[in-house]
This record gives structure tokens, C-alpha cells and sequence, in this order.
């Protein structure tokens, strides 16, 4: 009999909203570990600095589409690269735990050659067959 192992995972949140609040919610739980470099959780605060900051490679007023859209790549770079930096079994924890991963091991069910019959020591023989 072969032990199989897997994960057992709750319905995980879909759509681009909720994706975007358990990436955010990962980032906060990695900035707050001790086990992520101090360098590394600089990342993620540059690019907000970026983004709430006059300069741009692209100015708004200028560019008005482009001016936009490079202040939300650098961010998506930032937050992106920051989670591929970190260490990955410390991401996959922090993954697994918000999303209610139950690590666990998987076993086939007992074939009928394997059942044993278990019999009450107090139960009389004859109680059994009827």
C-alpha cells in the first residue's frame, strides 16, 4: 500500500481583486519576517515611494496613458520582484497559511484483503451471527 502525499486546499479566492489582496497580504507578512533580508524589504518601499513621488519617467501631464502606466509597472516590478527574492519556502508558507493549506499525507483506502473484523472482548460469540 503506497502512502501518496497532497495538499488539501480550501476554494482559493479568484478574480483580480482578491488576487490582488492576498498579493498585497503576502507582502505585508513578508516585511514583517525576520527570516526576509532587511535589504530585500526595501524593494517594496521604493516603488511606493515612486509611486507617491513628483518625478516619473513619464510625466502624467505629458504622456497622460504612459504617465500612468509606468508608475503602475515600476510597482508590479517592485512587489514582483520582491517575492521572487524572498527565500521560497518562506513564501510558500506564508502562501499556504493564507490560503488555508493543510499540509497533510494521502492514503488509498484498505482493500477488502486488509479489513479485519474487530470483536468486542465482552460481547458473547454467539451475539455475532444472527
Amino acid at each position: 500500500m503506497a502512502i501518496k502525499t497532497h495538499e488539501i486546499t480550501w476554494p482559493q479566492p479568484s478574480g483580480f481583486l482578491q488576487d490582488l489582496i492576498l498579493q498585497f497580504k503576502l507582502i505585508l507578512r513578508l516585511m514583517g519576517d525576520r527570516r526576509v533580508n532587511f535589504f530585500l524589504k526595501l524593494l517594496p518601499v521604493a516603488a511606493l515611494v515612486y509611486l507617491v513621488s513628483p518625478v516619473d519617467f513619464f510625466p502624467a501631464l505629458v504622456f497622460p496613458l504612459i504617465g500612468a502606466l509606468d508608475d503602475a509597472a515600476i510597482v508590479w516590478i517592485g512587489v514582483s520582484l520582491f517575492t521572487a527574492l524572498c527565500p521560497e519556502d518562506v513564501v510558500r508558507e506564508h502562501m499556504n497559511a493564507l490560503q488555508k493549506v493543510i499540509p497533510g499525507t494521502w492514503r488509498d483506502a484498505a482493500e477488502e484483503t486488509d479489513i479485519v473484523e474487530v470483536v468486542p472482548r465482552d460481547v458473547p460469540e454467539d451475539a455475532h451471527t444472527e
